[in-house]
């Protein structure tokens, strides 16, 4: 342990020892003394001596052999990764230790048979969890967070004014009581009978007279005929109904799930506003971690001000940490919900310099657990749904390095996306701007194949409605075989809508049934139909991927296919398209086969231009 957290002690550089400059990770130092645990018990049933300096290499290599039927070959990696360290620490260690690599000249995943292709461990969190959590993150950072941040600062106003002493206050509760509008702060308890007053916030109603709340007892105890005065006043107030749970903050109104409504809090004490804070820096954390693809280590290096703008667009700048030992500082493109959560627990915080920090005063370790915030959050939304309103986040596993999958599964839906995806994640390679590791992030996930399917034929149903009611009101739709084919089918659903006297219910299910497979896309709309593919250019002489259903988008050929839709919207592209290979064809000394290449390039365009225009080349 001691050689992870400082490799360079002076007795490896004695015994001329080189592990790198900076210390290993806590999480990592703690799976390595696991291991070496494991270790130390499997020798003891083995009968083993305690002194691992009289094992062999033989022994070691028995261990893994018998955990590889007990672990998979990821943790296998680790634990032959460790005796194999081990074995290069033994000139240093004062314990002894077989000197040897058990297996020499093998990498830890060769002795393990741990192959991978790409495929990440990682799971993607699914959308029935996604979307709640990241939905409650958002409304406590957005509709939330302002009654808190007024009730911080109601209470931190009430702790300045009040004194230290009570004396002389009997006038003024007596006028603080007499005066309607006034409501004695009691404590919201769920179980609390029904047929009882609640019971009084003793140290609110002290702060709210202007006294410490420490000396509540001296003004309400039970130990003069004075004060126990004082108290019978203020528990008739109570029994009459003057009361309210905590701070007597207006709070945002919302729809709860039993279909009432009112504030989204039953009221703040003093301890409940302290845990607000920490739950909006966890909401904060969440929902940056969700959307900006950050991983752990970087969401925590995030420090104050650090919102820049980065090639004319907002962006984070923070300090990449794996596998970067110079800790380089980069820029994450963010969102306008990221720079408000940001925002947010910039404010919460108390450290000088740390977005993301303890909110205890003297804490000890400024690093935060971020599986820990993740589930306190989730935990504390669901305890408090009947008054928020929000919904039930359903039990699973979520973890900050799942909100990065998931995100990048979902941005890889659209078409480019690989190079971007590259750049947030990253995955920044020597001649690329993605790796395999980024296909890996965003490989598609199973408990999100529905959902996402489910998705696409919404969307596509919603484009392809308001080209029918485009068409409805005499507009041009489109231009080319596609484009008269779709305008046929239109016209069948409206006669037969009128023939049926029908209205807008009986069009959208005529809609439906009538399984118009498009798909809508940059350069044109496609009417590829997988029951009946023939015709389909992109598919002529082509090697089809094996499963793969759909057209294949890199062949498109929208001057030629019968399927093309060329909409109003695709006839910019095309013109500007078209004039600027024309101007690339009069720069002077073009080699041939570029000069053919503009060429086929401008008569491509200009066959499209003749579709829209109706006119023959």
């Amino acid at each position: 342990m001691t050689i992870l957290a400082n490799p360079q002690h002076e007795q490896l550089q004695a015994s001329g020892l080189h592990f790198g400059f900076d210390p290993w990770d806590i999480g990592t130092i703690n799976l390595n003394m696991s291991c070496l645990r494991g270790l130390i018990e499997w020798a003891r049933q083995d009968g083993l001596p305690d002194d691992p300096a009289y094992w062999s290499e033989a022994d070691l290599r028995r261990r893994i052999k018998v955990l590889k039927s007990d672990v998979e070959p990821p943790t296998l990696t680790r634990h032959v990764a460790f005796v194999q360290k081990m074995a290069a620490f033994a000139p240093a260690l004062s314990c002894g230790w077989p000197a040897g690599n058990p297996w020499p000249g093998k990498l830890a995943a060769q002795v393990a048979k741990d192959v991978r292709d790409g495929t990440l461990s990682t799971k993607a969190i699914p959308p029935e969890i996604w979307f709640p959590l990241v939905r409650a993150a958002w409304t406590y950072i957005h509709t939330f967070a302002p009654d808190i941040f007024r009730a911080l600062r109601q209470a931190e106003q009430l702790r300045t004014a009040a004194g230290p002493s009570a004396a002389g206050k009997d006038a003024e509760v007596d006028a603080w009581l007499a005066d309607p509008a006034n409501k004695v702060p009691c404590h919201y308890d769920p179980e609390w009978p029904e047929d009882q007053p609640p019971e009084v916030y003793w140290g609110m109603l002290m702060l709210m007279l202007g006294v410490e709340d420490r000396h509540h007892g001296s003004l309400f105890g039970r130990s003069s005929a004075a004060s126990r005065r004082r108290r019978a006043k203020v528990l008739r107030a109570v029994a009459e109904g003057r009361y309210a749970y905590g701070l007597p903050v207006e709070l945002t109104e919302v729809t709860r799930p039993d279909g009432s409504t009112g504030p989204w809090h039953p009221g703040f004490d003093l301890y409940e506003l302290s845990r607000l804070a920490t739950i909006l820096r966890n909401a904060s954390f969440v929902l940056v971690g969700a959307l900006s693809m950050m991983r752990d280590s970087e969401l925590q290096e995030i420090a104050r001000g650090s919102m820049v703008e980065h090639f004319n667009a907002p962006a984070i700048a923070s300090t990449l940490v794996k596998g970067h030992q110079a800790r380089p500082r980069k820029h994450w493109w963010i969102s306008e919900p990221v720079a408000e959560a940001i925002t947010v627990a910039e404010a919460v915080s108390p450290n000088p310099s740390r977005v993301f920090a303890p909110l205890q005063p003297g804490a000890v370790n400024e690093e935060l657990d971020g599986g820990d915030m993740v589930d306190s959050f989730i935990a504390f939304v669901n305890a408090g749904r009947a008054w928020s309103g929000l919904e039930l986040i359903p039990k699973g596993k979520v973890r900050p390095h799942m909100f990065r999958r998931t995100m990048a599964m979902l941005t890889d839906q659209f078409a480019g996306s690989e190079i971007a995806l590259g750049m947030q994640l990253k995955h920044i390679a020597t001649r690329a701007l993605a790796n395999r590791s980024t296909r890996g992030y965003a490989a598609p996930d199973a408990s999100w194949a529905k959902h996402l399917d489910d998705t696409v034929h919404a969307a596509r149903f919603r484009r392809l409605k308001d080209l029918y009611q485009v068409h409805g009101r005499g507009e041009e739709i489109g231009f080319g075989p596609g484009a008269e084919r779709l305008k046929g089918l239109f016209d069948q659903i409206m006669a037969t809508v009128k023939a049926r006297h029908g209205d807008a219910r009986v069009e959208d299910d005529l809609l439906r049934k009538a399984r118009i497979t498009i798909r809508f896309g940059a350069l044109n709309n496609c009417l590829f139909d997988e029951r009946n593919p023939a015709g389909a250019v992109c598919l002529d002489n082509a090697i089809v991927p094996e499963g793969h259903t759909g057209p294949l988008e890199d062949r498109c050929r929208p001057d030629r296919c019968p399927n093309s839709v060329i909409g109003t919207e695709h006839m910019p592209f095309y013109d500007a398209h078209h004039r600027t290979q024309l101007k690339l064809l009069q720069t002077p000394g073009l080699p041939a086969c570029r000069k053919a290449l503009i060429t086929r390039e401008a008569e491509r365009a200009e066959a499209v231009l003749h579709t829209i225009r109706g006119t023959t080349p």
